[in-house]
């Protein structure tokens, strides 16, 4: 086996801010990825890990890991050993070791001759499953912009959590009045009361559908518990949900979880955690970073699992290098798909391992 890697910036159409960025005055036009290849024989595998502030995960952390990685000791026949491996090269760096675990699965598809949904198991459905169009903090006056541009998406999610929320929930109600919104406070209410008040307040629009992460993860579970008896409208929790280990306690505190390749380190684990989550009675949601076709399109092949998907960083950004799955109007589809085996993707013209 041998392993290549190198950053890769994806531009994004607009600037970028959600609660934490904008309380720091932070917000970006850059979203900074590592790009995997592993290669054995004639078998290829993708792989991507985006940047975490959140995480502590960065293009220099990354790559650091991923140099420690010898790719002698991984294998796209044994995957569950590849990453009991990697586990013993360093704790953390999730996202890193998830772009490997998604090349593994990408070339255990290929060799196996079958896409990652049935390599699992899941299969994938079309015509089924609607990804939400993020809108991220931002004036009055841009947000009414961005929703208007977004009118070929069913579903929106926009940003909170930080001054001028409710002047922006009106800007988006002015384009756009009856669509369907989900909130994302990104750990932006600081309170359970201030949490409280604001979901009440959206509460009054029938079309919110669900507010995501309220408060910091660091939150007391009983003052998040206290938050989720008294809500009006369902609460998810992300940033507060990492592996299959939390559903029990994110059972207590919310109603339902958002998955992300980023945090579970990858597909294999990201399908234990949507599965425990199921079981411990929660709604499940399969969200992203800002990413490239090869994250969005791993996501996608566990969309089964799913009663949500936030699967749009691929078209959030103009110079996404590869192709995959697809998001017409919402719509995640395979349809179109590349490549018939494993991830289903394949580098645009300009590949950038050429």
């Amino acid at each position: 086996m041998k392993m290549v890697f190198r950053p890769f910036d994806l531009q994004l159409s607009h600037t970028w801010t959600i609660a934490s960025g904008a309380k720091t005055g932070g917000g970006s036009n850059v979203a900074r990825v590592v790009l995997v290849r592993l290669t054995d024989g004639n078998i290829t595998g993708l792989g991507e890990c985006p940047c975490s502030t959140r995480y502590a995960e960065s293009v220099d952390s990354m790559q650091d890991f991923l140099r420690r990685v010898d790719a002698s000791k991984i294998s796209f026949d044994d995957i569950p050993g590849s990453m009991a491996y990697m586990d013993k090269v360093a704790p953390k760096n999730h996202s890193a070791k998830g772009a490997v675990n998604v090349a593994l699965l990408d070339g255990a598809g290929k060799k196996a001759g079958k896409p990652i949904y049935d390599l699992l198991g899941l299969g994938f459905s079309e015509k089924k499953h609607l990804t939400s169009f993020s809108i991220g903090i931002d004036t009055a006056e841009v947000i009414y912009q961005k929703t208007l541009k977004a009118a070929p998406y069913p579903v929106l999610k926009l940003k909170v959590g930080a001054d001028g929320d409710r002047e922006n929930m009106a800007a988006l109600r002015k384009a756009a009045p009856d669509k369907t919104v989900r909130v994302d406070a990104n750990e932006g209410w600081t309170t359970k009361e201030e949490a409280l008040r604001n979901i009440e307040w959206l509460a009054k629009d029938p079309n919110i559908e669900f507010v995501e992460q309220p408060m910091p993860a660091s939150t007391p579970p009983k003052d998040l518990a206290w938050l989720k008896s008294r809500s009006p409208l369902p609460l998810f929790g992300d940033e507060s949900y990492h592996h299959a280990g939390d559903a029990t306690l994110c059972a207590d505190c919310y109603h339902g979880v958002n998955v992300k390749l980023l945090k579970t380190g990858g597909v294999s684990a990201a399908f234990e955690a949507l599965q425990a989550a199921r079981k411990a009675g929660l709604k499940t949601m399969i969200g992203c970073m800002i990413e490239t076709s090869i994250l969005i399109s791993a996501a996608a092949h566990l969309a089964e699992l799913t009663n949500h998907l936030d699967i749009d960083g691929n078209i959030l950004i103009s110079n996404d290098p590869y192709l995959g799955a697809t998001s017409e109007k919402g719509m995640i589809s395979f349809a179109s798909a590349p490549e018939p085996f494993g991830l289903r993707v394949k580098a645009r013209r300009d590949d950038p391992f050429a």
